[in-house]
């Protein structure tokens, strides 16, 4: 019975150290899984469509143009409209002095 007991015995000691080498090896295959992984790429920026921005900065470039040739136009306009509103002013100013010499007469 004694031997039956030793071989027991032996074959505990057996599993005992072979579940500590288990262990021992899953430990070392998760260590060199962890090292061994490659760091996942960053993703790549957005490419932003350059030809749109181009096309409106040059709509805007040639909206602005034709909002300053409006006002040029307008700031002529109102000059020749008070060049004319003078020169009537003058000539209204120019009959009422000669009616009222001719009433005097």
């Amino acid at each position: 019975m004694s031997d039956a007991l030793q071989k027991a015995e032996q074959a505990a000691r057996e599993a005992a150290e072979n579940t500590e080498m288990t262990r021992l090896v899953a430990a070392v295959l998760a260590a060199q899984q962890l090292h061994n992984q490659q760091p996942t790429p960053a993703p790549a920026p957005a490419r932003r469509p350059i030809g749109l921005y181009a096309a409106a900065g040059i709509g805007g470039a040639v909206a602005l143009s034709f909002l300053a040739m409006a006002a040029a136009l307008l700031a002529v306009a109102i000059a020749i409209g008070g060049v004319c509103a003078t020169v009537c002013l003058l000539v209204l100013r120019g009959l009422w002095a000669d009616y009222q010499n001719q009433k005097r007469k």
